[in-house]
């Protein structure tokens, strides 16, 4: 799809507790070490897609989410903040589509809920653009608030959005230097997929299941330990689901722990491309093998929403700092089945 195309857990636990609110969406991260590694070329230049640049290079530490962002955890999203829904973050393909992700929205505007049923609760979420996941980042810097949208839940906290919605306008968004939550830098995405977790090295893998050989799609064979949801000549799943549970390809995961960074949906980057367009990165369950190649850089506008994109989160240092201090250990955990 190109161009369609305990610190930072202390800190939500405080902020939560200062709003009243209590934290409802559980994010489980993975720390991605060896600062200072050096990155490769990607793009079109390295046999994939896109404006050549180097990639992967970090010279921070910090962590990422294991796992995309699910529908599950966007529902709850949507019920603490858009009983209005002033900035659409909800996308009424979500439950229109046949691809949708099955959010389905009910009551009125100022009255709005959100429900989804529980054999897509752990499915990632898609029909999301760059904002939404922005606005996301920031509620949960902001310590999952329940209210409107405003400055206190999903304009003001690691991204200054402030009614943001115009791809103008959200591609001249930055990451704040207190930022706590976040979208991946296109570095910190790239790294945490294909770098061969060996030490300060420029040693990367092809493909995000730590491997040089395309993966299969898990059909009909299941997780070979090389697999990912994506299209090749016919769909891992399909309907009426498209997109596996995440984590489903159990065995498959990048060197650092990752899984789904290869197919499932696109996710978001904080890239800037072509000076128009945000940074797509893994391809998605409807695309072909050569999207999850280290080498393949995709985009899209910020403002587009898609069945095929979603996104996961980074917490960039110094909360990671803090994270790697404790050896891993985060107080928000993804709440297991």
């Amino acid at each position: 799809m190109w161009k369609v195309a305990r610190f930072l857990a202390v800190t939500g636990m405080v902020l939560a507790c200062a709003c009243g609110a209590r934290a409802t969406v559980i994010i489980d991260p993975v720390p991605i070490g060896n600062v200072g590694n050096t990155g490769e070329l990607s793009g079109a230049g390295a046999g994939g897609y896109g404006p050549d640049r180097i990639c992967g290079a970090v010279d921070y530490a910090f962590s990422i989410g294991v796992y995309e962002i699910t529908t599950g955890q966007y529902t709850e999203f949507l019920n603490a903040v858009a009983d209005e829904d002033t900035y659409g973050l909800y996308n009424t393909l979500m439950w229109d589509s046949d691809r949708g992700c099955k959010i389905e929205r009910s009551g009125s505007p100022g009255s709005y809920g959100y429900s989804v049923a529980a054999e897509r609760v752990d499915r990632p979420v898609n029909f999301v653009s760059w904002g939404d996941a922005a606005r996301f980042c920031n509620w949960l810097a902001n310590g999952q608030p329940s209210g409107s949208q405003d400055l206190s839940t999903t304009e003001g906290g690691s991204y200054y959005l402030n009614g943001a919605t115009s791809n103008t306008a959200l591609l001249a968004v930055t990451r704040g230097l207190d930022a706590t939550w976040v979208i991946p830098t296109e570095d910190e995405w790239y790294k945490a997929a294909y770098h061969k977790n060996d030490g300060v090295t420029g040693n990367y893998w092809d493909f995000p299941t730590a491997s040089d050989t395309a993966p299969d799609n898990g059909n009909p064979g299941g997780d070979t330990g090389n697999s990912a949801n994506y299209w090749d000549g016919d769909y891992a799943i399909g309907t009426p689901y498209w997109r596996t549970e995440v984590g489903y390809f159990g065995l498959s995961g990048s060197p650092y722990g990752t899984f789904d960074q290869g197919g499932n949906v696109w996710e978001w980057t904080e890239a800037v491309l072509y000076g128009s367009s945000r940074g797509v990165r893994g391809g998605s369950f409807g695309g072909l093998e050569e999207y999850l190649l280290a080498a393949s850089r995709g985009d899209s506008d910020p403002t587009e929403e898609y069945n095929s994109v979603g996104f996961r989160v980074v917490i960039p240092e110094p909360a990671a700092m803090v994270l790697l201090a404790l050896g891993g250990l985060m107080v928000v955990r993804r709440r297991r089945r």
